[in-house]
């Protein structure tokens, strides 16, 4: 039976207390809940103790949970009492291939693994969001569809939960999504209705030329020589080619060749990503690239090859939704700032979620009290108030659809 707190909150839920107060109720669990995920990261698609305990917290709210959704995702359905809509709730549960270099009580206990992103904040913030919803079950309309997702650090879980079946049975009206940010302080949510973030493709470029003895180089086809002029050259696409009203990254991230300090190699490889917004840019970019390494490639006498594979797709808010959230926020959270006007060059696989069924991804700030070193730092940590932020927020965001 509800207490009278809880009458107070679900019967009225447009007048409603702030969920911050729920959340700060919470804050002992939400921290504790974080630490524990953080100690014993999992890499993509090995997160079974991770999944264990996301699927015992669901079934202890009597959901309907489903596991092995993608390998090792968890979905857990809190079904409503009345006919509604369903809204999605994906939270990502994989951690990075990172030694961390912090010092504090909760350090990764796995050696070369590291929650270096957020992804223990997410956890633990949809848990206590699935809690605190849990409570007004009898009041909802239609039902939540929390859905904890591995591997979004490789951009491959959000589409292997969908081939197996997570959009479906039931269907999602609209998804919603977080991600904690160091880069923001604590207390402000950026919610976009443009595109939010980028798209990811990643590039492998392929170099066969004629090895030999380095005191030779007359006898040698050097694909070092071709691979570092096509380094060069592959800046000059964004900075010539991308009209500077848009927006995009090339980055060559990998550069290898030989194996000895004497011996010119017969191959060399150089492997990057592109980011962009707008599908005309990134096949402007596709185009220019291979036009640029089979040019440089003949030029010096070695043969190329260009793989180019799409990762994932840009983050695109829903404007309606994005609108509708905003109002809602500045009404019940106004002890929190908002912003609408932020772009990122990350990129996020809950991309996939929007295209399918709309909503939106937002940001919430983390890098208070110190806590601002970047996404996938040996060092980053979060500002644990943050949690009670994006607790919060995100019942808020579901609450506008279901109650």
């Amino acid at each position: 039976m509800l207490n009278t707190f809880a009458l107070l909150i679900w019967s009225a839920p447009k007048l409603m207390k702030s969920y911050h107060e729920q959340a700060l109720a919470l804050k002992d669990a939400l921290i504790q809940r974080r630490r524990d995920f953080h100690r014993y990261p999992e890499l993509a698609f090995e997160e079974t103790r991770t999944s264990r305990i996301v699927a015992a917290e669901l079934q202890s709210l009597d959901m309907e949970v489903i596991t092995g959704i993608g390998q090792t995702g968890v979905v857990g359905i809190l079904e409503g009492t009345q006919d509604g809509p369903t809204v999605l709730v994906r939270c990502d549960m994989d951690a990075l291939p990172i030694e961390e270099e912090n010092d504090a009580p909760y350090r990764s206990q796995e050696a070369h693994k590291m929650h270096a992103c957020g992804h223990d904040g997410h956890m633990s913030i949809a848990l206590a969001v699935a809690k605190m919803l849990h409570a007004g079950r009898e009041h909802i309309k239609g039902r939540i569809k929390f859905v904890f997702q591995p591997a979004e650090e490789v951009g491959r879980g959000a589409a292997a939960m969908i081939q197996d079946g997570v959009l479906g049975n039931p269907k999602p009206d609209v998804s919603l999504g977080l991600h904690l940010w160091s880069e923001l302080p604590t207390g402000q949510v950026v919610i976009n209705d443009s595109p939010f973030m980028a798209g990811a493709t990643i590039f492998t470029i392929q170099l066969t030329g004629a090895g030999g003895h380095a005191g030779q180089p007359h006898t040698t086809i050097d694909p070092v020589a071709a691979a570092a002029q096509m380094v060069l050259s592959l800046q000059t696409i964004v900075s010539r080619n991308v009209n500077p009203t848009d927006t995009a990254v090339l980055s060559v991230t990998q550069v290898q060749a030989g194996d000895a300090f004497n011996v010119i190699p017969s191959h060399a490889t150089i492997k990057g990503t592109i980011r962009t917004f707008l599908p005309e840019t990134q096949a402007m970019i596709e185009e220019r690239m291979a036009a640029i390494v089979h040019g440089i490639a003949e030029a010096t006498q070695c043969k190329a090859t260009v793989d180019i594979q799409n990762l994932v797709p840009p983050v695109i808010n829903s404007s309606e939704h994005a609108h509708r959230l905003r109002e809602q926020f500045s009404v019940i959270a106004p002890q929190y700032t908002y912003q609408n006007d932020l772009k990122l060059m990350v990129s996020e696989d809950m991309a996939y979620f929007l295209d399918h069924s709309g909503g939106v991804f937002f940001l919430v700030g983390s890098g208070s009290n110190g806590k601002n070193y970047p996404h996938h730092h040996p060092k980053f940590d979060l500002d644990e108030d943050a949690l009670v932020v994006g607790a919060s927020i995100l019942a808020a965001a579901v609450s506008e659809y279901v109650f």
